[in-house]
């Protein structure tokens, strides 16, 4: 028969011990990721950005070849860009000739931009424009934001 001595057991129950208590359990899972916030882009406010003058325009609504010189029978266009949203635009392009601003065409358009836009402006005379300085004076709702000089040239 064996005989277990005391210092022998209390190294056995301390071995089973610290091996229970080294047990492992297994990882909690991990933490379900919360999405983070979405940032809502502040809408940018609508401005007119640029006024171009041309002979020609593209299916994009954009000048060709901006030009401030024409000859009497051609049709003269007006590309106003823009960025920014809005809910309504008006826009207005008010041509005028000579120095005493004789009224040429006024044309107003609304618009609901969502962002970068082009809108087309054009006037046009069969029988020719008379020789001189003209001036294109563009509005938005009511304020004047862009003014250009152009001339008709024989």
């Amino acid at each position: 028969m064996r005989t277990f001595h005391p210092a022998a057991m209390l190294a056995l129950v301390a071995a089973v011990a610290l091996g229970a208590c080294a047990k492992k359990e297994p990882p909690p899972p991990p933490p379900t990721p919360v999405p983070a916030p979405t940032a809502v882009p502040t809408p940018v406010p609508f401005k007119v950005t640029s006024v171009d003058l041309g002979k020609s325009i593209g299916e994009d609504k954009k000048i060709k070849e901006t030009a401030a010189a024409f000859a009497p029978k051609d049709t003269i266009y007006a590309a106003i860009s823009s960025e920014g949203a809005a809910a309504k635009v008006t826009l207005k392009a008010h041509w005028t000739f000579g120095a005493k601003n004789q009224v040429v065409n006024e044309e107003t358009r609304d618009i609901a931009p969502t962002g970068p836009a082009v809108s087309e402006f054009h006037i046009a005379k069969p029988s020719g424009w008379p020789v001189g300085k003209y001036k294109l004076e563009v509005s938005a709702d009511g304020a004047s934001v862009a003014t250009k000089d152009f001339e008709v040239k024989k």
